[in-house]
């Protein structure tokens, strides 16, 4: 089903639109950001370079040659777009396999603490939802994703660490995602997954998109839960 959206449309510098559905991170505004990614693309409007979503807005880059903000403008107004379709061919659905609690997750008993949950619970609840890439930002391939159950929502670390290992999965506030590589970081890390998540040498480098759905699957190693 066709639908119309309410948008705000404001000009960065003199080649860039950014396109504003909502001001609430929500997993149904995240899903319009990339409903409307994926017609934006499809349309091919001359003049357009490339389209970088976010959570709750579209980055439309533009050559001002080609075609002027007013007009570009016009055009996203006039759009309506159908429901993202997650499995389309350019979509992929990943299981990532994770190891909780222990040295790999040594935030996980504070996250339980923090949530008034035990670790079995939040291992469950974690892995229980499917998510949706929205965007990749912060890191080379770091996947900012939808559909954490707010129950796990947790609050940053007072004082990030100097070093978070590449695969570590953390969770702030209503966020998680995967640290591609040894960085800095202030997510309270529950977990850690021995899949590749950002590597130069390959291509594409990064092992996700936004528009990807992603699976945390519980293996052995860490703390496990019930019938895993």
């Amino acid at each position: 089903m066709e639908q119309a959206f309410d948008i705000r449309n404001q000009p960065l510098g003199d080649s860039a639109v950014l396109v504003t559905l909502s001001e609430n991170i929500t997993p149904e505004t995240a899903d319009r950001v990339l409903a409307l990614n994926q017609t934006l693309r499809a349309a091919q409007i001359e003049g357009v370079v490339d389209c970088v979503p976010a959570y709750t807005s579209l980055l439309v880059k533009y050559d001002s040659s080609k075609i002027e903000f007013e007009h570009l403008t016009k055009k996203i107004l006039s759009i309506k777009f159908r429901s993202r379709d997650a499995n389309n061919s350019e979509s992929q659905r990943i299981e990532i396999p994770v190891r909780y609690g222990g040295d790999q997750g040594p935030d996980l008993e504070n996250v339980a603490g923090l949530t008034g949950l035990t670790t079995e619970e939040v291992i469950r609840l974690h892995c229980s939802a499917e998510y949706t890439v929205c965007f990749i930002g912060f890191l080379p391939g770091f996947p900012y994703l939808s559909g954490m159950d707010p129950r796990l929502a947790a609050s940053r670390l007072a004082t990030p660490r100097q070093l978070v290992p590449a695969g570590s999965v953390g969770i702030a506030r209503s966020q998680t995602g995967i640290y591609p590589l040894d960085s800095p970081g202030g997510w309270r890390i529950i977990g850690r997954t021995t899949l590749t998540i950002f590597d130069p040498r390959c291509e594409p480098p990064v092992l996700l998109k936004a528009g990807d759905r992603i699976k945390f699957i519980p293996v052995a190693g860490g703390e496990e839960i019930n019938g895993s």
